[in-house]
């Protein structure tokens, strides 16, 4: 294996790389550490949405700020690109569809696979761009017969692997991760050391188009509230209103409106079953046995660096980002569909979330991501249940 960075043979000063920058700071380092190294570097800065609200929503203007600063500090070119159109057709629409269908998506997945690995490297390769670089915390090796591995990063309180689980082959083979080996303080003092303004620029966090605003709010402007029933599922009683499905996840227990957020066992309620076909939300006391599942299927799953040789094998997973890896058994069917099973029940599994796989690499110290799909559906003592 080697890590695929670029090769050592080539003239630094005629290798053109294209490096995302947002704004922040790791995307700020990864642009400096790469012109540092001697490669011809050019900053592109991607707007992705477009926003009527006259108070605005994502900090694109500040952010773009930022990345002139940067580029200015350093000595590169920067360019700023609108992909929201692109952004709109194949992210945007797709989240609200979920939504509609009682499902609770992940944007940034499909932005990475859609946009940032889609559109900004075909710009990039359009201008002459050797590679693309981007300030994600995760590793690439490439083995002696040309595949790519998608690896975990140094800093495991930052890896990202999970949200590129959707990349192809050709879009490893033309990205590096230059942070990839590197934890989040080291990344602050190297910007602060080269004195960029991004050294100690908060984290984003959440969904750029929602930004500050009230996620319900948000919603309500694109699809139609559909109030209904809540219920408790133990006993059939109805015991309070929801305002539309779409606005309620699995495990929720925040916002339901129903006796002061407790039941009759001074429990807190949960979310734990939403029926579309009834427009009903079903809810249960503490941690009720209604919010654990046995295991899962994927029906479409990309496989990283390709489709395993084993049809049955253990390996570990995250059902949502920043959970510890849990110990899983995969059977790969005939149709190409996916069955994840617990080795311990899980909490909480979201159709509409991912299901990313990782296994340990004898021969490195970061796992290989090897791949995810969609959670399509759940399985709970024997029964299928989807939404």
């Amino acid at each position: 294996m080697r890590d695929n960075i670029i090769d050592e043979k080539v003239n630094k000063s005629e290798t053109t790389i294209v490096v995302g920058m947002s704004g922040g700071v790791d995307s700020s380092v990864v642009a400096l550490l790469l012109k540092q190294q001697g490669y011809n570097v050019i900053g592109l800065f991607m707007n992705n949405w477009e926003e009527n609200d006259p108070n605005g929503v994502c900090t694109a203007v500040d952010d773009y700020n930022d990345v002139k600063k940067v580029a200015n500090k350093i000595g590169i070119p920067y360019y700023s690109i609108d992909f929201s159109k692109e952004y709109m057709d194949n992210v945007f629409k797709q989240f609200l569809e979920e939504y509609k269908n009682g499902r609770t998506p992940n944007p940034d997945v499909l932005c990475n696979r859609e946009i940032k690995f889609g559109p900004f490297l075909r710009f990039a390769e359009s201008i002459g761009a050797d590679k693309i670089a981007t300030g994600h915390y995760c590793n690439i090796d490439c083995d002696e017969n040309g595949y790519y591995y998608l690896k975990k990063s140094e800093d495991k309180e930052k890896d990202q692997t999970y949200f590129l689980n959707q990349l192809s082959q050709t879009q490893l083979s033309k990205v590096i991760f230059p942070i990839g080996k590197m934890t989040k303080s080291e990344i602050r003092k190297i910007a602060e050391d080269n004195g960029l303004v991004t050294a100690h620029k908060k984290d984003s966090t959440g969904i750029c188009f929602i930004g500050e605003r009230n996620f319900k709010n948000f919603l309500q402007e694109y699809l139609p509230a559909k109030p209904g029933k809540i219920v408790n599922i133990n006993n059939g009683e109805v015991i309070g209103e929801h305002d539309g499905l779409m606005y309620y996840t699995l495990g929720q227990r925040k916002g339901l409106k129903i006796g002061g957020g407790h039941g009759e066992n001074g429990e807190c309620w949960f979310v734990v079953k939403k029926d579309l076909k009834t427009n009903t939300l079903y809810v249960a006391e503490g941690d009720d046995d209604a919010l654990y599942s046995d295991a899962l299927i994927s029906n479409k799953f990309n496989w990283i660096p390709k489709v395993p040789d084993e049809k049955e094998f253990e390996c570990t997973a995250k059902f949502r980002y920043r959970q510890p890896d849990q110990k899983v058994k995969v059977n790969i069917n005939d149709d190409g569909s996916v069955l994840v099973t617990f080795a311990e029940r899980q909490r909480a599994i979201t159709p509409g979330q991912y299901v990313v796989l990782y296994k340990q690499d004898k021969n490195s110290k970061y796992d290989n991501c090897l791949g995810g799909g969609v959670i399509d559906s759940v399985i709970k003592n024997g029964k299928i249940i989807e939404v």
